[in-house]
């Protein structure tokens, strides 16, 4: 049974508060306060999408706050005193004595009703445990507590005691109708059990987040201003653009803070309390004269065809000095992904996607470089691989069980380092107050993949990567499916490696969909003290507001800014820098994400809708700590001389994303799993019509909201990953409307096919076979015993898949099929046909160490069955031996 409720928890903060009782089909509670007002003595234009801000004054905001309000000032005021008593002691039992004088802390722990002891009592907690248990309550938190204790709030006691006895009482009740009074005496004991596990589980929460957070100050902690004294840099872009978050002046904005005044800093200056022109707010904020955004200038890989050939050989060959970010910490809510036998909520890395998991996805697209790497230069690269993780949908479980049930992808466990994020409170909008889900148990999600800097630092993956002779890395997230399609992802990396000496960063861009939930990329340029600062930086989409940024049409005049992909090449040392910093400038791009209610359940059955968020940072923030400086203005070119920059390529071969769940008879089809998919085979339509094969073109997505696309062309990424290589295997030829087309093998040969119906070639070796290595593990050796397959002048027609079946899911590679030509390799077979017709269903299956041959006869097929001779049993019978020729690689087919 669930409820559903409009709050989260019952406060105490004062007594101007109204009660409303819906009576409909779901039992509705309602908390009603005054909206707070704003008074402006000036007003600023708001910019819109794409235009430059003008420059901007610095006219004082005046506040106002109407009575019965939750005061934020005063709360901050007295934390930021508290926090100051804290630093100014020198040991932890001093620390703990400046606590217990608060007089939150006095309430909780010194009165009978406040049930502090039975919270200290419950577990053996050592100094430190106090110490941030009554930081928690000092922070204002204790209903935390509360919640575990079954106690009530103070003032809100009585109204409290008759609303849980309508609701929570009744649950109870109902709960325990068919338990007998031994039964009952059981279950309360078994509750005091799972109450102190909560607890201890609470400790390790407030434990994570103070260690974590210490940059800030952890739940509470010091602020050193000395930081800031005698420095033009004070930290960054980043420290700008965090101190406009928090309305900190710049000294204030580079100290050492605390989580829980960060929070209700970001709250005070909320839109939705204090209207205040955001370009006005920037200003008053950080005290520069000018500032402005412009859309930045970058190669466009798709034009300058011949430079972008260039940077990506300058990626293959770099490839042993990078290594491989993945965060995969976020909880994927809008994905919807659960476990179809136990129900269980999954993380994105989890989705079935054409036929494996994302992450399978991910690491076959990185071996398809390093195949490409050796089939090159003739070595073996393994690039090491860092992920970072979270507790949230048992993410880190399941993930480190993935790799573990694939043997780590045949790359060893040592080229791999799991490392998990904290989780962090989520928070009512209303007081800051932390949503609490069941006894001692705060509402917590991932603080964002900002913090993967800090994380990477504190957990030696920085030091990991140079151990592995690294000294640069591409970052890519997990729901981008098209990240790694041709050049973009290699060109990148190359530029980053090769274009120069102070290169710290590049991104990957492309046009940006009008609505999209994404951010766009932007060169920011400021006057700080009379020098003039330039950078590549990122604004999220939930940030658009405070830069007066608005969407709609563009006009005319405006200026189109590129999209955000979080397609980033970062070198090491560089973010090791930042990564290191014990200030705010090691969590780049902070904020508090308002822009959708959290909805959760509590344990009793409840479903609450809240207006509130969580403290998130945004890893490509990072760029605002690599801004350079000029005693003049500077305007055409700047981005030349900078030590970020960034490319671009067409959209759909740099991101499209599988990151919602679709709705049902919902016919946008945008960064859904079915979008995305459509995207690919607008990508494999791009590649093949290059090759002279006649194939229908993929209209737009509204074609296909209810359809399935007109063709299934999966082609394993080793058969490129440039499309360069993989056009010099294909030639000639025919797809028709309705085919499918999947292959799973890179030693492979296309001439003159036409396909109408479905061919299979799955190959048991695409990219090498496996041997044990000194530890025991296996390790994919890349070109040994490859699997071949080689198609000359032969017709394929079968009916192919059911497109009429309900049950098709063509995002998974899900579907039902009437007829197939399927030819499986086992081992290092090979399979050779020419000049022939094969019609209907067929199955071809070809043992290791063994050659197949078709051939036509009158009537029917000839198939010969050989054996491999032992000399080609490692390079096979015949291979494509790639040669860099100027910027560009040739393959030639080499037969013995």
């Amino acid at each position: 049974m669930a409820w559903t409720t409009e709050t989260s928890v019952f406060r105490d903060h004062g007594n101007n508060r109204i009660f409303s009782f819906n009576h409909t089909s779901s039992v509705s509670l309602s908390f009603h306060r005054p909206l707070y007002s704003l008074s402006l003595s000036s007003a600023v234009a708001v910019a819109s999408l794409c235009c430059r801000p003008p420059r901007v004054s610095t006219a004082a905001v005046e506040y106002a706050s109407q009575e019965g309000e939750f005061d934020f000032g005063a709360e901050i005021a007295r934390l930021r005193s508290l926090r100051s008593a804290i630093e100014n002691a020198k040991s932890m039992e001093e620390k703990v004595a400046v606590v217990e004088r608060d007089s939150r802390v006095k309430r909780f722990f010194g009165s009978r009703k406040g049930g502090g002891s039975r919270v200290l009592g419950g577990v053996r907690c050592d100094s430190y445990e106090v110490f941030l248990v009554k930081c928690l309550v000092a922070a204002g938190q204790e209903h935390v507590l509360r919640s575990g204790l079954g106690l009530v709030e103070g003032e809100f006691e009585s109204v409290r005691s008759s609303m849980r006895s309508l609701f929570y009482g009744l649950v109870e009740m109902i709960e325990k109708w068919e338990v007998s009074d031994g039964e009952a005496l059981e279950k309360k004991n078994e509750l005091a059990g799972e109450q102190i596990g909560a607890l201890k589980k609470l400790l390790k929460t407030l434990r994570e987040i103070e260690q974590f957070y210490d940059c800030i100050g952890g739940i509470i902690g010091s602020f050193d201003r000395s930081e800031c004294k005698n420095s033009v840099y004070e930290g960054g872009l980043v420290t700008v653009l965090v101190s406009e978050h928090i309305g900190l002046t710049r000294e204030q904005g580079l100290g050492h803070s605390r989580y829980q005044i960060k929070v209700l800093e970001i709250l005070s200056q909320s839109s939705s309390r204090k209207q205040i022109n955001r370009t006005q707010h920037i200003n008053e904020a950080i005290k520069c004269q000018h500032l402005e955004i412009h859309s930045p200038v970058g190669l466009d890989l798709s034009k300058n065809t011949t430079y972008a050939s260039q940077a990506a050989l300058w990626g293959i060959e770099g490839l042993p000095e990078l290594g491989e970010i993945y965060p995969l910490g976020g909880s994927a809510d809008r994905l919807g992904l659960v476990h179809p036998d136990t129900g269980e909520c999954l993380p994105a890395a989890m989705l079935p996607y054409r036929g494996r998991t994302l992450l399978e996805g991910l690491i076959r697209d990185l071996q398809a470089r390093e195949f490409l790497y050796l089939k090159i230069y003739g070595k073996q690269c393994i690039t090491p691989v860092a992920i970072m993780t979270s507790a949230a949908k048992n993410n880190h479980e399941h993930i480190t069980s993935l790799c573990e049930r694939h043997e780590w992808f045949g790359r060893g466990r040592s080229s791999f380092q799991v490392f998990e994020q904290p989780l962090v409170p989520a928070v009512s909008v209303e007081d800051g107050e932390w949503l609490v889900t069941k006894p001692f148990t705060p509402l917590c999600k991932p603080g964002g993949h900002g913090v993967i800097w800090k994380l990477a630092y504190d957990k030696g993956i920085f030091q990991w990567f140079y151990d592995h002779g690294r000294k640069g890395a591409t970052v890519r997230q997990i729901s981008n499916v098209v990240a790694a399609t041709d050049l973009t992802l290699l060109a990148l990396a190359g530029i980053g490696l090769r274009h120069g000496k102070n290169v710290k960063m590049g991104f990957a861009s492309c046009k940006r969909n009008l609505g999209a939930t994404e951010g766009i990329n932007v060169l920011i340029e400021k006057n700080l003290d009379g020098k003039w600062a330039y950078g590549l930086s990122c604004i999220e989409y939930t940030e658009f507001d405070k830069y007066g940024i608005t969407e709609g049409p563009l006009s005319p005049n405006s200026v189109e800014f590129p999209a955000n992909t979080n397609i980033l090449y970062v070198d090491l040392p560089s973010a090791e820098l930042v990564g290191s910093s014990d200030n705010e400038k090691s969590l780049p791009g902070m904020v508090l994400n308002m822009k959708k209610p959290v909805v959760y359940e509590d344990h009793f059955g409840f479903r609450h809708s809240v207006s509130g968020g969580r403290l998130e940072c945004s890893m490509q923030n990072i760029a605002d700590n690599f801004i350079n400086t000029y005693v003049s203005r500077r305007y055409k070119g700047v981005e030349d001389m900078l030590d970020t920059f960034i490319v671009y390529n067409e959209r759909r071969r740099v991101t499209s994303s599988a990151k919602k769940k679709r709705k049902h008879a919902d016919k946008s089809l945008h960064q859904t799993p079915d979008g995305s998919l459509l995207d690919i085979m607008r990508n494999a339509y791009d590649l093949l019509s290059q090759c002279d094969i006649k194939m229908p073109e993929i209209e737009g997505n509204d074609r296909y909201a209810d359809s399935g696309p007109p063709f299934l062309i999966l082609l394993h990424p080793a058969l490129g990953p440039l499309w360069e290589v993989s056009r010099q295997k294909f030639y000639g030829g025919s797809i028709s409307v309705g085919s499918e087309l999947q292959l799973e093998v890179a030693e492979f040969l296309w001439r003159n096919v036409q396909l109408d119906g479905s061919m299979i070639v799955i190959a048991e070796n695409v990219m090498g076979s496996t041997r044990i290595d000194e530890n025991g593990e296996p390790i994919l050796q890349y070109g040994h015993r490859c699997g071949r397959c080689k198609l000359q002048n032969i017709k394929v027609h079968n009916e192919g898949i059911n497109w009429n079946s309900g049950d098709n899911i063509y995002w998974k590679h899900d579907v039902q099929r009437f007829e197939a030509l399927k030819i499986i390799l086992h081992g290092n077979a090979e399979f050779e046909a020419t000049d022939v017709t094969l019609q209907g269903n067929h199955v071809f299956e070809v043992p290791n160490g063994y050659k197949m041959k078709i051939a036509s006869t009158n009537p029917g097929l000839a198939v010969d069955l050989n054996p491999i001779e032992e000399k080609m049993m490692d390079s096979g019978s015949w291979f494509w031996n790639y040669q860099i020729n100027g910027t560009h690689i040739h393959l030639e087919l080499v037969e013995f």
